[in-house]
């Protein structure tokens, strides 16, 4: 931090990153338990003495998940939320980048111009906010100007710069629906804002649910300050909320002062068409949009993008965009966005004339099959009787890349490692994604990265596995009516 003259993030000056903190009371650390030797370099660090953000259980359970993953390769995977590989193509890359670099200099950009562009660090907010600015007009219904937009390193990086210019005070609280991506719960942790959650139903978040949430924290001497949702075809449990749930949840916000953070990345993905985005139905500057290309360009390009056009308002009366301030925070966390990166993203905007949901057409219809494969699936190896013996359900989304099964038994992380070691599965606990509690009889299925055939190999797995835990845990009749006792299904080859 040589730029700020602090040891930390943490430590920074509060007009580059928050409030001030508390002065912190201070502590008296006890001496090392043994002397540094040469087997022990350097100075020890007490794990008390980080932040709490190392220790979370979210980062556990993640570590939990991706080790289990490495050690059954062989497993049929409904853990990661990623997308089909069958339609990159690495040589399309160079052209996207070609296809930009052409655009630069059709815009009258000398060669030089062009070499810094691509080489050098660049503006703050990003080089490509008017080709998002097009894209989001024509795709989403969303007009706004291109300086309402800063360019981030994915979506991630968007949420962390807005959590941290909204949330000032020790008394706002963050309200999220639950269950959540982890990914929202995570930067609250690391900046220290405290979460509510707001339970989700069946068709999503209920505005009456949100309004007595808000009226809970208040009623606690706490602010709400912003809310966040995935609207569309949420991660983790599929689910997408009605227009008219939409049009309540935007007249709440304006009632109750509070922000909307939008996340709806798997729209441009999904068959058929598409509710409107809430920013789109935004007429009070209320929705901060947060978006990201790594489902309907590529992942790896890491290009995501926060929409902020609310005006902020300084002592003097002179006003800015709320982008202005994520900016300012950015310059002090990545700079800038990577503009190859951008090139890379840009010139798969430019060849579709920045209508992605076009280019997406057969991604979506990919993703919409694997959907009704892994449904019907789930229907042959657990039809509706059995289902019903079994307490068995699950939810049937309208795309995206993930479903919620609900099981009659604890489906944690020692459930997984079974899974995984005696029927060669894997799914994702949804324990996982409640902030506080809940989810512990259900499991997250992601069918995005997954081929047919893989899927029907892997459902199949996956209901030997219920029926084996569910008569593990004395909860499953058989089929004649008796409590089945099987033994586990051996492991797969390796």
């Amino acid at each position: 931090m040589l730029l700020t003259g602090t040891a930390t993030v943490a430590d920074a000056d509060a007009d580059l990153l928050a409030a001030p903190a508390p002065e912190p009371a201070a502590r008296t650390h006890p001496a090392p338990s043994r002397p540094v030797t040469a087997a022990t370099p350097g100075t020890a660090l007490r794990r008390e003495d980080l932040h709490g953000s190392v220790s979370d259980p979210v980062l556990e359970t993640m570590n939990f998940l991706n080790e289990i993953t490495s050690r059954f390769p062989e497993a049929v995977s409904f853990a990661p939320g990623r997308p089909y590989e069958g339609f990159f193509e690495t040589e399309e890359i160079f052209g996207h980048i070609r296809r930009y670099l052409d655009h630069l200099a059709g815009q009258g950009n000398d060669p030089d111009t062009i070499r810094t562009a691509v080489y050098q660090y660049g503006p703050t907010a990003g080089h490509i906010r008017e080709l998002i600015a097009d894209s989001l007009r024509k795709d989403e219904g969303i007009d706004v100007p291109p300086e309402s937009i800063v360019v981030t390193v994915g979506a991630q990086e968007a949420m962390l710069l807005t959590l941290r210019a909204l949330f000032a005070d020790p008394a706002d609280v963050l309200l999220v629906a639950s269950p959540c991506y982890v990914g929202i719960t995570g930067a609250a942790r690391l900046l220290d804002i405290p979460v509510t959650a707001v339970e989700e139903r069946d068709d999503g978040v209920a505005a009456a649910d949100l309004d007595a949430a808000v009226r809970a924290e208040r009623a606690r001497g706490r602010r709400p300050r912003a809310f966040y949702l995935v609207p569309d075809h949420s991660n983790p449990s599929g689910s997408t909320m009605s227009e008219r749930a939409r049009a309540e949840v935007l007249e709440l916000a304006a009632r109750h002062d509070l922000i909307v953070l939008e996340d709806s990345p798997y729209r441009l993905v999904s068959p058929g068409p598409q509710l409107p985005t809430l920013k789109s139905l935004d007429h009070d500057r209320r929705v901060v949009h947060l978006g990201s290309y790594a489902k309907s360009v590529f992942p790896g390009a890491r290009i995501g993008y926060a929409v902020a056009d609310q005006h902020v308002r300084d002592a003097s009366g002179a006003t800015s965009l709320l982008a202005d301030e994520l900016a300012r925070i950015k310059s002090m966390v990545t700079v800038n966005t990577p503009a190859l990166s951008q090139a890379a993203v840009a010139g798969a905007l430019l060849a579709a004339d920045g209508r992605l949901a076009e280019l997406n057409t057969l991604p979506a219809q990919h993703y919409g099959e694997a959907l009704r494969v892994t449904l019907e699936q789930l229907g042959r190896h657990l039809p509706p009787a059995r289902r019903h013996d079994l307490g068995v359900t699950w939810n049937e989304p309208g795309g995206g890349f993930f479903l919620t099964v609900r099981v009659p038994f604890t489906a944690d992380n020692a459930a997984l490692r079974r899974s995984a070691e005696e029927h060669g599965v894997l799914w994702t606990p949804m324990s996982y994604f409640y902030p506080r509690s809940g989810g512990e009889r259900a499991m997250r299925l992601s069918f995005s990265y997954l081929a047919h055939d893989r899927i029907e190999e892997g459902i199949a797995r996956l209901a030997g596995f219920i029926e084996a835990e569910a008569a593990r845990s004395g909860r499953a009749p058989a089929p004649g009516g008796e409590v089945s006792r099987r033994p586990p299904t051996p492991r797969p080859p390796r």
